[in-house]
């Protein structure tokens, strides 16, 4: 008997991306595990609002507007992605430091009464994992983690087919770990992961090295004198790399051993069948990843090691926008 075509569900959603410096109201459409399609998206800046509760108030009213221009999308959930630190399971925002003023708002249910959705909430680092899972590089697995690496270093993680939150709503805060006493400073610690593999980290790391090429009388070709330092950062570091300078290349090789330092403690610990890694890796994967493996196979449990497959994130610039709809999602 031949076997029926599988039916493909398709349902819409909404979705807030709250940051510190942009807020986007998204509405999308669902189809199965396929990358979702944006059918409206409106971005505005948060620092137009003083206060939460008329930024709020401009995310509800926005998400109105989309609505009345799409009528027959009717969003099934609404989910909120944002900074932490936040408490996904009672939806209350608590004191983000890109959010000054935005101290334990209960964002859900704020939102949910304004709206009349059904509202979850998730940190920007898990709704990108539950994005990569759900529609990326991560289909097909259970047990998954998803690495920011863009301005700062933060895991989201699929435990068994679940997002994991922890006692606190803190799991997945790799940036902290300490990878070296000394080092550059990420999430407020010297020698962090966030530090050595993160745009802000790298830049500290560019800057330093190139005044002091500079205080030697070996400037760097594409950092020649003091003027240069205040606009390096990572962009244009891995530019030189790919055009063969060897300044560049050393820094990248730097980068991805300690990549590879913080990955096999996350392998070690968690035994992941996939990593997924964003922006900074998913664009300089050809930098990174040689110093990256290297390290991996001298320091991870070979078992756990072999398991893993690292891949680079598949969703590109649209995974904020994707991210907030699947925040709004638990299945």
């Amino acid at each position: 008997m031949p076997a029926h075509p599988r039916t493909v569900v398709e349902r819409y959603a909404a979705g807030f991306d709250i940051g510190g410096t942009k807020c986007a109201v998204i509405l999308g459409r669902i189809s199965g595990s396929q990358k979702p399609e944006i059918i409206e998206k409106v971005r505005f800046s948060t620092g137009e609002y003083a206060l939460p509760s008329d930024c709020i108030e401009r995310l509800t009213s926005t998400l109105q507007i989309i609505r009345s221009k799409h009528p027959d999308c009717v969003p099934a959930t609404l989910g909120i992605s944002c900074g932490g630190p936040l408490d996904p399971v009672r939806g209350i925002i608590q004191s983000p430091p890109n959010l000054p003023g935005w101290d334990n708002i209960p964002i859900t249910e704020i939102v949910s009464r304004k709206t009349g959705l059904a509202v979850r909430l998730q940190n920007d680092a898990n709704a990108c994992a539950l994005a990569e899972w759900k529609f990326g590089a991560g289909k097909g697995t259970q047990n998954m983690i998803f690495l920011t690496f863009g301005t700062g270093l933060g895991a989201g993680i699929i435990a068994n087919g679940q997002i994991l939150n922890g006692a606190s709503g803190m799991a997945g805060e790799c940036g902290h770990i300490r990878l070296a006493p000394t080092g550059p400073i990420g999430y407020h610690k010297a020698g962090s992961f966030e530090g050595f593999c993160s745009g802000g980290g790298l830049a500290q790391q560019i800057r330093d090295a190139a005044e002091k090429a500079i205080d030697a009388g070996k400037p760097f070709a594409w950092c020649p004198k003091r003027s240069c330092l205040a606009f390096m950062n990572a962009r244009i570091a891995a530019e030189a790399a790919n055009t063969g300078d060897p300044d560049a290349i050393a820094m990248y090789a730097e980068c991805g051993k300690r990549l590879g330092e913080g990955l096999a403690v996350l392998i070690d610990i968690l035994n992941p069948e996939r990593i997924v890694i964003g922006s900074i890796f998913a664009r300089n994967e050809n930098l990174l990843r040689p110093a990256m493996t290297e390290v991996l196979q001298k320091e991870a449990l070979p078992g756990a090691l072999n398991a893993c497959e690292i891949v680079p994130a598949m969703l590109g610039e649209e995974i904020g926008d994707i991210a907030a709809l699947a925040a709004g999602f638990d299945d």
